[in-house]
């Protein structure tokens, strides 16, 4: 075998060794990927206000913040204490810096661990890029060659940008303009040379060196930092000298929780959005709006409410202008519940599209009569005897009257009418609100009083259509969303028009709630309150032609509050969140629909009459092609006392009537209405329980009260006020009511059966 020369052999074994290191160091890292995030730069959103103000800054997925920003926006004092800090030699070496590795090593071989690092910025952008691995000497080699491999990719700016826009600040801050925004809350032109220092030195350990909690440790790298910049020699020495010795002013960034609930929301609706989100929120009415939610709540709390909720919304757009949840987040017992989403009984609130709907398909206006008597209505449970607010009936009144005071019998009387519950619950639904059981019989008449649950947000939006004239779109919170696509009127605007002139009529509404309450504002408001059973929800809703706003106080646990109703507990929240979100401008009127017009009507008859020098007279706006009859001579006494039907007959005859000076019973006139049975129901069961305290008694009850007379052969019937009442006992049981007007019979069979 011939043997190599020896010089031969060295410079082959040198070429070899060249071309390896040669391959290894431009070939081989292209078999390496760069990590894919490397081309997503983290951006947590921010949340804006309508005016482009700042009011949330949202978290990525791992709960860091994070603003980018291009290198060109990042102080030159910035870069340059990075890279004293972190890599030095950062512009002459192509990703891997072979003297300080090779310094690393021989540390480590001397000592048996490593002394100092020698990772570059290029290798630790790509491990800060790379899913977490365990640190071994396999991943050290693949996040190096990795480094190569960008290196020959990317520019230097390029990797110092991503690097910057990736580093680690503390408190969750990742890039340099979340780290300025938090610890000094200033833009990053506006950082001093100590400052930055500061901040260059905390990513080698953010936890460690949090100036917040360690000042000392802090400071202790920023005079590192500083003397490795200064033996730059890029530096005076007199500007070192000023920035070793500047005091630690930090102002950490106190989070303003104005809309808390915000966040939470734009989870569902912007997803994972990388750039800002612009929302209708107003910052400064929001601010208002929660001090004053607080303020009104604090004295409350002697009462029992301890929760509200309101909503502004900004009628021509649908745009909502302020919303608060709860009015205190913090609260333990659910200050965390949106109070505007939250399902509640409403109250009264929704008695005003009862009577909408009477304008619409019934032909009434503000001075048709209602009757406020005592009246049994059918219910699932049975038959059912509501009373109003005050327990008191008022005999007849008008709607005006019937909604202004917030009359629960009317209302119910005014729905049965119009043929039940379907109506209402169709319209109501056709206005947005979602919270409804699919059949309307679940509710019966009940519905107008606020037996079904409804929320906040889309109850204001319903008023808010109402301060439309009828057209109804969504509300909006962000701004970005395209438009409504052709809004479609739900109902007329002269019945718009006439339910806000109802609400606005502080007149009409005296009697129950008296004047110069918090319904009354320094101007023209539509407003209605809504008080569910047990004092337990609060509401007072509003508009005027610009602003519509909605209030619910209560407690999230459902506890009653000690005797508050709307006007008390809503009411003043309600009052200064409209004039809050009418400052700055003069809030109008609705124009009067031309197909209206003002009649002088009776107000004890509902009809038209010509002459105003009656005691008894009222103006009243009318549709002009659906004009009420003018009054005769026949609708009154010699007395000039009103008529009333038969079906007033108890009412005038209690201690409930206050009128007796206006009114009487019409004896020529009796009802013209069939005598119907409202109780018992036909072949109803009952089961007598000695543990009842009725003692087996039933009243027997028709719509026609004290007009029927009662037959049984097999019960003892006794006489009340009005329609007997009959004994119960065991067994079949037919009973018969005539009408003496006609002598029809009808007969009803129950059963009763002992326990």
């Amino acid at each position: 075998m011939k043997i190599q020369p020896p010089k031969r052999f060295k410079r082959r074994l040198l070429l070899g060794a060249a071309a390896l290191a040669l391959s290894t160091w431009y070939l081989l890292p292209h078999a390496f990927p760069l990590p894919h995030s490397l081309t997503e730069t983290p951006n947590s959103p921010t949340l804006l206000d309508r005016h482009g103000e700042p009011l949330h800054h949202l978290t990525l997925p791992d709960f860091t913040r994070s603003q980018p920003v291009t290198l060109s926006e990042i102080p030159p004092d910035l870069i340059a204490c990075t890279l004293a800090a972190e890599d030095k030699r950062f512009h002459s070496h192509g990703g891997i810096d072979l003297i300080a590795t090779a310094r690393a090593a021989k540390d480590w071989a001397r000592k048996g661990r490593a002394i100092s690092g020698a990772s570059t910025i290029t290798q630790q952008l790509v491990k800060i890029s790379s899913p977490k691995a365990p640190r071994t000497l396999k991943t050290k080699l693949h996040e190096t060659l990795t480094a190569r491999h960008l290196e020959m990719t990317w520019s230097k700016d390029q990797i110092l940008e991503a690097y910057l826009n990736r580093l680690d600040y503390g408190h969750n801050r990742l890039g340099p303009t979340e780290a300025a925004r938090f610890y000094f809350q200033k833009p990053l032109t506006d950082l001093s040379l100590a400052e930055c220092a500061l901040l260059a030195g905390l990513p080698q350990s953010p936890s460690r060196l949090n100036p917040t909690r360690h000042p000392e440790r802090s400071l202790t790298r920023r005079a590192i930092v500083l003397k490795r910049l200064a033996a730059t020699g890029n530096y005076e020495t007199s500007r070192i000298t000023a920035a070793s010795n500047e005091p630690l002013n930090l102002r950490p960034l106190k989070t303003e929780e104005l809309a808390p609930w915000l966040p939470q929301i734009s989870k569902f609706d912007i997803g994972n959005s990388k750039f800002d989100v612009p929302t209708t929120l107003d910052a400064a009415l929001q601010r208002q709006v929660e001090n004053i939610v607080t303020e009104e709540l604090a004295p409350l709390a002697e009462q029992n409410l301890h929760h509200a909720a309101v909503v502004v919304i900004h009628n021509p757009t649908g745009e909502i202008l302020a919303l608060v949840s709860s009015g205190n987040w913090h609260d333990p017992r659910g200050g965390q519940i949106n109070g505007a989403l939250a399902p509640r009984s409403p109250g009264s609130a929704l008695k005003p599209f009862t009577y909408l709907l009477s304008f619409e398909k019934a032909g009434r206006f503000p001075g048709s009569i209602v009757a406020d008597i005592p009246t049994r209505f059918r219910t699932k449970e049975g038959l059912d005897l509501p009373e109003n607010f005050d327990r008191r009936f008022r005999g007849p009144v008008t709607i005006r009257q019937a909604l202004a005071c917030s009359l629960n019998v009317p209302a119910m009387r005014e729905l049965n009418d119009l043929g039940g519950p379907a109506p209402l619950h169709t319209l109501l639904q056709r206005l947005g609100i979602t919270t409804f059981e699919p059949e309307s019989v679940h509710y019966g008449v009940g519905l107008t009083l606020g037996n079904a649950p409804v929320n906040l947000l889309e109850l204001t939006n319903a008023y808010a259509t109402l301060a439309r004239g009828g057209t109804y779109f969504p509300a909006q919170l962000w701004h970005d969303r395209p438009g409504h696509e052709r809004p479609q009127p739900s109902f007329s605007k002269e019945s718009a028009y006439l339910i806000a002139d109802i609400l606005s009529d502080p007149l009409a509404r005296t009697p129950a709630f008296g004047r110069h309450g918090p319904l009354e504002l320094p101007f023209r408001c539509a407003a209605k309150t809504g008080t569910s059973s047990d004092f337990r929800d609060n509401w007072c809703l509003g508009f005027t032609p610009e602003i519509t706003v909605g209030v619910w106080a209560g407690n999230f646990d459902n506890s009653p509050t000690e005797g508050l109703s709307g006007v008390a507990g809503a009411g003043p929240i309600f009052r200064r969140t409209m004039i809050a979100a009418s400052e700055g401008s003069k809030p109008s009127w609705f124009k009067k629909p031309e197909s209206l017009t003002k009649i002088t009507i009776d107000p004890r008859t509902g009809k038209r009459t010509t002459s105003n020098s009656s005691t008894h007279h009222s103006l009243e706006l009318c549709p002009q092609d659906s004009l009420p009859l003018l009054t005769s001579t026949a609708d009154y006494s010699p007395e000039g006392l009103a008529f009333l039907d038969q079906s007033y007959s108890e009412w005038l005859a209690s201690d409930q009537n206050h009128r007796r000076d206006e009114l009487t019973l019409a004896p020529l006139q009796p009802s013209s209405a069939a005598l119907r049975i409202l109780a018992p129901r036909p072949d109803a069961t009952y089961i007598l329980d000695p543990e009842l305290p009725n003692g087996g008694r039933l009243r027997l009850a028709t719509n026609l009260p004290g007009l029927a007379e009662w037959k049984c052969d097999t019960l003892t019937l006794r006489p009340s006020d009005t329609d007997p009442t009959a004994i119960l006992s065991p067994g079949v049981h037919t009973l018969t009511a005539t009408d003496p007007r006609n002598g029809e019979s009808i007969p009803v069979t129950l059963t009763v059966q002992s326990r």
